[in-house]
């Protein structure tokens, strides 16, 4: 015990002097041995994290992995965020739920699976989206006892830039200190002017994932991936859909082509469009809501009815009662806080990473964002390029993406090629009876360098990392169609599409 306490004492001084970053990282580690105490008062942590989302909660354990002393510090009494607990996770649950239904009900006779009636129970649907998701948080403060993370149950707000105050759920309060604060409070529902949300029948994303009953007539306002998916949910659970969107294309982030189709199999599945519309007025003074509308640009009104109306016109970021004002940070018009490259705010020893700055509001980049975030202050190297953050909408076909849309290339004035290979013209797509979608790469003409990749498919989530993986390393399309696909995949499709971008493609 003697020699331990006289190792850790020289680690300690060797930190004090600051010999070599090397010294600091063990003396870290060596700390975080001894102690890993409820951190408050004078125990001070080398990281606090405000925020247990998918962000708050990966740079908290990476930063214990790192030897950092760690808090993370959740106001929700749940791990995992809007993410896990009213978001991706949830609405996952019940696309896979009301897809198998859906199946059930259209397809399944065409395989020679019959049976007299088919019914929907939607307690138990919700039953089962409600154990994933106890499960999943349960997972996260395990993984916290396992890495040595000290959680803390509990509303933040900066005291000074190394000081939190902490109302806990049971009541009390708490101070947190930490030489490092990292800010990843994570993003809200945005709102609409005379649009009140009452999660019964003018819902958020959160209330769409817990209705009591199937809605016979349900409006989304927003045809991005969200409104998309939650109106995927509840039309094929019997719900009329009809989505109100102010520009005149749905997901415009999307590459155009991709789009196009898209919408075309959407309303096949029933779902109605009306682009270019932006809502007036709700009324909710009777059984029935009242939706008035008129073109974007102005024009005669049009009164819809529904059931329940779901308002997904984007998020924004989470940063009320942080405190912020008090230590002074900066945020922009829309709320984000400026970082650079390190994830360092305008006040020293303050990093933001997740919805709250710049970038993608996805629940992978936060993740990369937390931990190239603890990788800077444990003094290494990190990197995220969001240019290369693959983003998925989770409908029926799935539709992916990573890197460049076709329009994004072509306003930059490179020249290109591009590549497609329909899934009608895939084996595994064709014997499964489901080939809806395709696959497009677009590639610099010079060098053949893969600028995009865009997947619409079934299980397209999945195959876009195998893009993802090719921008990472700059890899040619000639890369990717030269090498081995198993036979027969739905990747397979990619291949051929490469193949199609710089050369022919062999099954069409």
């Amino acid at each position: 015990m003697a020699m331990a306490n006289l190792a850790r004492r020289k680690a300690i001084n060797l930190f004090n002097n600051t010999v070599s970053s090397d010294a600091a990282r063990y003396s870290f580690a060596l700390s975080s041995t001894f102690t890993r105490g409820f951190a408050s008062g004078s125990d001070e942590n080398d990281v606090v994290v405000i925020g247990g989302g998918p962000g708050g909660y990966v740079a908290a354990i990476k930063a214990a992995q790192l030897g950092l002393k760690t808090t993370c510090i959740e106001k929700r009494g749940a791990l995992g965020g809007t993410c896990l607990n009213v978001g991706c996770i949830p609405s996952k649950a019940l696309l896979h739920s009301s897809h198998m239904y859906h199946e059930a009900k259209t397809s399944f006779a065409k395989h020679g699976v019959k049976f007299d009636n088919v019914e929907i129970d939607l307690p138990a649907m919700m039953g089962q989206k409600d154990k994933a998701i106890s499960n999943l948080t349960k997972g996260i403060e395990g993984l916290f006892k396992k890495n040595k993370v000290t959680y803390v149950k509990g509303s933040g707000k900066f005291l000074s830039p190394s000081e939190i105050s902490v109302d806990t759920i049971d009541g009390g309060n708490t101070i947190v200190k930490g030489k490092n604060i990292i800010i990843a409070t994570g993003s809200d529902v945005k709102g609409l002017p005379g649009i009140t949300i009452d999660e019964k029948r003018i819902v958020s994303s959160t209330g769409a994932l817990a209705l009591t009953e199937i809605p016979k007539k349900l409006i989304v306002i927003g045809a991005g991936y969200i409104g998309l998916e939650m109106g995927s949910v509840w039309g094929r659970l019997g719900s009329e859909v009809t989505v109100v969107e102010f520009a005149p294309d749905i997901v415009p982030s999307m590459d155009g082509e991709i789009r196009k189709q898209f919408q075309r199999i959407l309303e096949k599945q029933k779902m109605k469009f009306m682009l270019k519309t932006k809502v007036v007025a709700v009324d909710t003074s009777t059984d029935i809501v009242k939706l008035t509308v008129e073109p974007s640009s102005g024009g005669e009104q049009t009164v819809l009815e529904a059931d329940v109306v779901l308002v997904s016109a984007g998020r924004i970021p989470f940063t009320s009662g942080l405190g912020l004002e008090t230590i002074g940070i900066e945020t922009d018009k829309i709320g984000r806080i400026p970082v650079d490259k390190r994830f360092t705010t305008n006040v020293k020893g303050v990093f933001a990473i997740g919805d709250v700055i710049p970038g993608p509001m996805l629940a992978h980049k936060a993740e990369e964002d937390g931990v190239a975030c603890v990788e800077f202050i444990a003094g290494k190297e990190g990197h995220v390029d969001y240019d290369k953050v693959p983003g998925v909408c989770y409908t029926h076909p799935e539709v992916a993406s990573v890197g460049k849309t076709e329009e994004q290339v072509k306003e930059s004035g490179v020249a290109y090629r591009v590549g497609k290979f329909p899934m009608l013209a895939n084996s595994r797509a064709k014997s499964i009876d489901d080939a809806d979608g395709l696959v497009k790469i677009i590639a610099e003409k010079e060098t053949d360098k893969v600028l995009g990749v865009h997947i619409m498919c079934s299980n397209a989530g999945e195959l876009i990392h195998e893009a993802a993986l090719a921008l990472s390393y700059d890899a040619s399309s000639e890369d990717i169609a030269r090498t081995c696909h198993a036979h027969p995949t739905l990747s397979e499709a990619v291949k051929e599409a490469a193949m199609a971008t710089y050369d022919k493609a062999i099954h069409i």
